[in-house]
């Protein structure tokens, strides 16, 4: 597995983690708990990890995705 976003940010993760499954691609978010575990002082960031074939192609659409942000952000 590969990582192809860390973030503190839940909407962020969970808006990726949509934008991959509507490409076909599965994620999961590794360290959730261990977030939650640091008093939800956002210490630890969540990692959103891919298989290694789908990391290039994760890595592009996200960046797509990720790339203009929303104006209330």
């Amino acid at each position: 597995m590969r990582e192809v976003l860390k973030s503190n940010n839940a909407v962020e993760l969970n808006f990726a983690e949509v934008v991959l499954k509507d490409a076909g691609i599965g994620s999961v978010v590794l360290d959730t708990h261990m977030s939650i575990m640091d008093g939800s002082m956002v210490i630890i960031p969540r990692r959103l990890m891919v298989a290694d074939t789908d990391e290039a192609r994760a890595r592009a659409i996200l960046q797509e995705a990720l790339a203009s942000r929303a104006e209330w952000a």
